[in-house]
């Protein structure tokens, strides 16, 4: 019942934490009219809130192992649900994107957290599919914040679906304060001192390095192709709705179908070769959405969606694991490269935008997954037989 227990809450937080990070995507053509901005303009709403967790990250981690795992999320959880009602609110772009980047510095205290939580409750043998557990709610979560407020801004607008989004991430800290057991495993640091030179010897390990710029790699792709698709898809000949673009984001079922099984697929493949594969892959379904048909557009993206919801599961649960101290800021840092990639993806790809349109920005993703896989190749070694 515990371990149930256990695994619930960490669903609810993988759950909160991207329902309402990415849910501006499918109504971004739409702000940008009401709001009279461009793409590149727009896309702030996204990259304001990657650039705050990329900056706050690392040091609520160095918090986290002072105070404690569950204290941490559930707080965190709670109050969030604040600026996402302000970003209801927002009068103009410019305090639309302030309530985002508030947004984002309450999600490390999340999914960082929650990670290193994972981390050091669950054995070794467990912790990787523990953490696909946890990807496959949080690749929920992020469809279904995309998609309700798609569906939403039809009927209600798109500020009455932030409100909605409110309720149900309250909802779902009640749920993780009631369903998640005290840590156990947690060996508190002996300050804040201890704890950010802990981060320290996590930066002079090269496989901590490595991942930390895998995990730029992944959100970079995952940003620059879902915020820029959706103008691709809501310009002629597609001109899709919010609505449809939201449903668009059923995608990302296909990672929450796909994670629970990286463990498996690490255990035969390890975990160098998956991932260079699944990179190889992620580029093909890439490739697909050049093609100027909408199911060849829509499969592009659900094949590209599953290989990197498994790339980022692989390179997660490595982390929490190879850190022996200090998991929460081991964690945290790599949620600061991860999101710096986030932030990152959502405007460099705006010149390719200006520049050549959408096969611009899918050229420019590609690039970033050859160096990805390139640093993968040269780093991954080592560490036996599932780090093949």
């Amino acid at each position: 019942m515990s371990l149930d227990r256990r695994r619930a809450a960490i669903s609810l937080a993988g759950f909160c934490a991207f329902l309402d990070l990415y849910a501006p995507q499918s109504v971004l053509p739409l702000l940008a009219h009401e709001l009279g901005a461009g793409a590149a303009d727009i896309s702030l709403a996204i990259s304001a809130t990657t650039l705050a967790i990329a900056i706050i990250a690392p040091f609520i981690g160095t918090v986290a192992d002072v105070l404690g795992r569950k204290r941490v999320i559930a707080a965190a959880m709670f109050a969030l649900v604040v600026p996402t009602i302000l970003v209801a609110l927002a009068p103009d772009l410019r305090t639309l994107v302030l309530w985002r980047f508030v947004q984002g510095l309450l999600l490390p205290p999340v999914f960082a957290v929650t990670v290193a939580y994972v981390g050091e409750e669950f054995p070794p043998a467990e912790a990787t599919a523990v953490t696909g557990i946890y990807l496959s709610a949080s690749s929920f979560g992020g469809f279904f914040g995309r998609f309700l407020t798609g569906i939403l801004a039809e009927s209600i607008g798109w500020r009455g679906a932030f409100l909605a989004l409110a309720g149900i991430t309250f909802a779902c800290a009640a749920g993780v304060a009631a369903l998640m057991p005290r840590e156990r495993q947690f060996h508190r640091a002996d300050g804040m001192l201890t704890s950010a030179r802990q981060m320290l010897r996590h930066l002079r390990d090269p496989q901590l390095v490595a991942t930390y710029a895998v995990g730029f790699g992944v959100l970079f792709a995952f940003v620059a192709t879902f915020t820029y698709v959706n103008f691709h898809l809501a310009a002629p000949p597609f001109d899709l709705s919010p609505a449809q673009l939201g449903t668009i984001f059923v995608v990302y079922l296909i990672g929450a179908a796909l994670t629970p099984l990286t463990g498996r697929c690490v255990a035969r493949f390890g975990r160098r070769r998956l991932v260079i594969g699944l990179i190889a892959l992620w580029m093909a379904g890439l490739a697909l959405t050049l093609v100027p048909t909408l199911p060849a557009i829509i499969a592009g993206l659900a094949f590209s969606t599953g290989c990197g919801f498994m790339c980022q599961a692989i390179a997660t649960g490595f982390v929490a694991i190879t850190a022996k101290e200090g998991r929460s800021s081991a964690v945290g840092l790599y949620v600061t490269g991860y999101y710096i990639g986030g932030s990152a993806g959502g405007l460099l790809p705006g010149i390719a935008w200006n520049a050549a349109g959408w096969p611009g920005c899918v050229a420019m993703v590609i690039a970033v997954l050859l160096l990805m896989a390139l640093t993968v190749n040269l780093t991954w070694r080592g560490h036996g037989k599932a780090a093949r």
